[in-house]
């Protein structure tokens, strides 16, 4: 009993000790806002007017932020790219071009990399913008603009491993990124040519017709036998088939409608598709995003969507395929 007491304090320990990690980067994060003024929308007007990209450069552990914001800038719209602070003053520095802006980040901005590089920058033209905690640091001093990332105190209980003051800077990093977008009128459909491989890009731009085409088509007569109707549904593999009088859509059968037939006690042998089909099929266009396709199949609590292109029959669409494709996540 004793040893099961002290694992219960333990894990209380342990949850205490998260919290106060957490509220403590959250309110750093919280108090960033009351250090924001008018160098943040120079920093900004400067990058949207740059005819370059956006180098950003760090050492250590906000050389590991700069590389998020980077991907970040990059996936909304800014090209953006990131140097090494200690690799700059070894050849890297060549990637610097004369139409960038150049973005270095560092709590103290006194480290022995950032005061190697930063005279180095400063012979060129280049827009230097400081994202740094230490107003008075070597860094802040020689920036042309200076975002300032100021915390009172890392999480880590020995004040040393960067904690909040990465999360203070990687918080920054996004700020400027959606200034950026929004700035750039940054859309969808932009976001989505960004992202084609993901299941967020598919959520922007994967239509029911780039699915469809790769299914089976069910289809049966309205005067077909109710045994042709579940061979259908069973080699099609979707879970239903819709109904055609000649090349016109009058209706669906589901698994679900055979199995109501056949707890019904109807004989099916003098049953024709026609007996049990929904007659009011539910249908979207093929031009129609997947994920807009996802909404009304919730809505309307159905397992398959049936797909018209220029009002004919194309195909169908079962939740399944939405969900291989990542549209449900």
């Amino acid at each position: 009993m004793h040893e099961i007491s002290e694992l219960v304090q333990r894990k209380e320990q342990i949850l205490q000790w998260a919290r106060e990690a957490i509220e403590t980067e959250s309110t750093a994060v919280a108090d960033l806002t009351r250090f924001l003024d008018h160098q943040l929308v120079d920093v900004i007007n400067c990058i949207l007017s740059a005819k370059g990209r956006v180098v950003i450069t760090g050492i250590g552990k906000s050389a590991a932020i700069a590389t998020k914001i980077v991907a970040t800038l990059n996936s909304t719209g800014t090209p953006a790219i990131f140097m090494h602070a200690a690799d700059a003053v070894h050849g890297d520095l060549g990637i610097v071009q004369k139409d960038d802006v150049v973005i270095c980040i560092s709590k103290s901005g006194n480290t022995p990399e950032v005061k190697a590089l930063v005279p180095l920058l400063k012979r060129g033209d280049n827009p230097l913008i400081g994202i740094v905690a230490d107003l008075n640091s070597f860094l802040a001093e020689r920036s042309d603009m200076v975002l300032h990332t100021p915390v009172a105190e890392e999480a880590c209980p020995n004040n040393l491993a960067p904690t909040t003051s990465t999360t203070v800077q990687l918080v920054m990093g996004d700020a400027l990124a959606v200034c950026l977008l929004k700035a750039r009128g940054f859309s969808s459909s932009d976001f989505a040519r960004y992202h084609p491989g993901g299941s967020l890009g598919k959520k922007l731009y994967l239509t029911l017709g780039d699915i469809v085409a790769l299914n089976d088509k069910p289809s049966v007569s309205k005067d077909a036998r109710i045994t042709d109707v579940i061979l259908e549904i069973s080699a099609k593999r979707l879970g239903a088939t819709v109904v055609q009088k000649g090349n016109e859509l009058v209706g669906v059968i589901t698994d679900g409608d055979i199995r109501r037939m056949l707890s019904g006690g109807k004989n099916m042998n003098e049953l024709k598709a026609s007996d049990i089909m929904n007659s009011q099929p539910i249908t979207l266009d093929a031009g129609t995003l997947a994920v807009e396709a996802a909404k009304v199949m919730s809505e309307k609590k159905i397992s398959q969507i049936i797909v018209l292109e220029n009002n004919s029959y194309a195909g169908m669409v079962h939740i399944h395929d939405l969900n291989k494709e990542g549209i449900l996540s």
